[in-house]
């Protein structure tokens, strides 16, 4: 176990918005900050991360938290893992309590699967730098590519041996399990036999965007037709080819930074740029590229350059995943290179300063690139040209964004000399086709509501009053304001009972606790409860009052309702009211009311319930029941009612 002075002074150091920077773009809005949502697939902001209070809310999914509730939503880790990596982050040294054989043998499977992987990624690094053979045919190997001993570390390259069980016997030997070895895929086993899937190949780690190596790409360095080039690890509980990007751990900061990001095809065009200085640069690790892939990156920008190999057939496998990028609304680029040059091979021909100004000089976008290309393809050919400007079309209606489909139309019917009409034509006819067309205005207001359709969800009165009395401790609870009770006098002329008001000066946690305890109020809720008597006693006892120091200490359900809480007042910086001259009021402006109305609600509906329970108990009279006490008691209940909704009428 983690020591708690090693949990506090993770909390203490960690920074929100540093965290999860290292994931999503973030942009200025107020004093937060905004972005794309991590867990949903979206085109506007939903995601706000909060630097002071040091919490973060997805309004698309739901889901908020600190710092560590978002690595364990976004990376799967386990809360020990999470702090783990907070202290790797910050330099903090991590003070463990030893751990038991039973506690070790509670370890997850997906958590085993991740150590086996570590592990496996040591030992090939190991084997190429501190062996013989490893450094003779290994790091020769790299060193061929032209890559620095620097470059190769950073990206934890390695070596797994020309023998059948290397790695598998000295995992064995060190406690590792056959069964883990094999569902990473690092172990084949085949009845009773058992051998090395990699080898004899020089081995590049594949990581998640946090840094774990999920599995393994392979290159074998001997010319034999039976044995492919490049072998990657099968797919698992923790590797999935189509939701992984080669370098993404190592390109992420420099994707956010540059707002751009370099789509390459292999490894080495990777690692090469990175040597090169072209830090924002990842590989879809020569798989076919995937939505997943393109949402990874649609996190740090919106923006990517796609590398072409200099050759007929990469331009056209590459073609193929420009429309998946249209299709989620990024803007895209395009890049060929020169006849048989390819991202590695140019990248070590030329200094970064000739490589940086080739990039720049001869990217371009992508619709005039297509045009130009298929063009060149159709020469004087009018059948051809009909069917490459129905390909062009076909690739601008996978664009979400009306205004964007019309540039590019625009830029096509100059490039290709056809009328704009006829291509906006053939756009409609796709659009049909593939049930794009939006109805008419006339057609949603006459749209037939399905019989299956599900009912509206019932608003639970009680959750919401009581949630919104923790709303209120949490955000106003020391401030002081004056509040105007209104009390049952008789007046003495008339002889009846009448409201008069009297007003009182109190910190808004003194005035919500005398109230509830004055009516014997308790929470339903039991979150709601045990957050009511933390929040009373940390406000009762401490001057600065810091709820983020609270969350930490929370069960995850009562933390999530604290950061709902926390963070609804930011959604209304997602809207931008305030640029759209639509003023929102705060609710400083009237705590003093809230308060009040509040409480009035609450007790107004405890006493409707009251009223329910007692008219059905009199509808079912006991032999012994006196029915005239129960009837006087619900008079009694509903002039109560009565008096708490002209004491609400006041109030509103």
């Amino acid at each position: 176990m983690i020591s708690k002075t090693t949990v506090d002074t993770v909390f203490e150091t960690s920074r929100v918005e540093e965290v999860i920077g290292d994931f999503v773009q973030l942009k200025k809005s107020g004093s937060n900050l905004k972005g794309l949502s991590p867990f949903t697939d979206e085109r506007s902001p939903s995601f706000m991360v909060s630097p002071v209070k040091q919490i973060w809310k997805d309004f698309s999914s739901g889901k908020g938290g600190n710092v560590v509730a978002f690595l364990m939503e976004h990376e799967h880790f386990t809360y020990p893992e999470a702090i783990k990596y907070l202290a790797r982050k910050y330099g903090i040294e991590v003070e463990e309590t030893e751990q038991s054989d039973e506690q070790k043998e509670q370890a997850n499977e997906r958590e085993s699967m991740y150590l086996v992987s570590e592990y496996a990624s040591k030992f090939f690094q190991n084997t190429m730098w501190k062996t013989d053979v490893g450094q003779a045919i290994g790091l020769s190997y790299f060193k061929e590519r032209g890559f620095t001993s620097e470059t190769i570390k950073k990206f934890d390259l390695g070596y797994s041996p020309d023998e059948w069980d290397a790695f598998t016997n000295k995992a064995l030997g060190d406690g590792y399990k056959l069964d883990y070895l094999e569902k990473t895929g690092l172990t084949i086993v085949k009845e009773e036999k058992r051998f090395d899937r990699f080898k004899g190949r020089v081995m590049f780690p594949i990581h998640s965007m946090s840094g774990r190596v999920l599995g393994f790409g392979g290159r074998i360095l001997t010319n034999t037709k039976k044995a492919a080039k490049y072998l990657n690890s099968p797919e698992s509980d923790i590797y999935h080819k189509s939701k992984v990007l080669y370098g993404i751990y190592y390109a992420k900061q420099a994707i956010a930074k540059e707002d751009n990001c370099y789509l390459v095809e292999g490894y080495t065009d990777v690692i090469q740029f990175h040597q090169s200085g072209i830090d924002n640069t990842v590989s879809s690790s020569g798989t076919a590229l995937t939505s997943e892939q393109i949402r990874l990156i649609n996190r740090l920008t919106r923006n990517i350059t796609v590398l072409f190999d200099g050759d007929a057939a990469g331009t056209r496998a590459s073609m193929r995943g420009i429309d998946l990028i249209l299709e989620q609304g990024m803007n895209v680029k395009v890049c060929p290179f020169p006849e048989g040059e390819d991202p590695d091979s140019f990248a070590r021909a030329n200094s970064e300063e000739e490589l940086k100004e080739f990039l720049e000089e001869n990217s371009s976008d992508f619709i005039s690139y297509k045009a130009s290309l298929l063009m060149k393809e159709a020469k004087s050919d009018p059948i051809k040209k009909a069917e490459l400007i129905r390909d062009m079309v076909n690739s601008i209606a996978k664009i979400p964004d009306n205004i964007q489909q019309e540039v590019y139309i625009q830029e096509c019917s100059r490039i290709m000399d056809i009328s704009e009409n006829v291509l906006y034509a053939t756009l409609a006819q796709i659009q049909k086709k593939e049930g794009k067309d939006s109805p008419t205005p006339r057609k949603r207001e006459m749209a037939v509501v399905k019989e299956d359709a599900q009912p509206t969800k019932k608003v639970d009165q009680l959750y919401e009053l009581e949630r919104k009395i923790i709303s209120l401790l949490i955000l106003y609870g020391r401030k002081e304001e004056d509040f105007q009770d209104l009390l049952l006098k008789q007046n003495e002329e008339t002889g009846q009972l009448e409201l008069e008001p009297e007003t009182q000066h109190a910190k808004v946690f003194e005035k919500i606790f005398l109230d509830l305890q004055e009516d014997e109020i308790a929470f339903s809720n039991d979150d709601f409860q045990q957050l009511y008597s933390v929040l009373i006693e940390r406000l009762n006892s401490e001057e600065e009052f810091a709820v983020e120091t609270i969350i930490n200490n929370l069960e995850a359900s009562q933390a999530k309702e604290i950061t709902d809480i926390l963070m609804e007042e930011e959604q209304y910086e997602l809207h931008d009211w305030d640029r759209r001259d639509v003023p929102v009021k705060a609710k400083e402006d009237s705590i003093s009311r809230l308060v009040s109305e509040t409480i009035l609600n609450l007790r107004r509906y405890l006493v409707s319930k009251k009223i329910e329970e007692l008219s059905e108990e009199i509808k079912t009279p006991a032999d012994d029941m006196d029915s005239s006490e129960i009837l006087q008691e619900i008079m009694n209940y509903l002039s109560l009612r009565k008096i708490l909704s002209d004491r609400l009428d006041r109030v509103m």
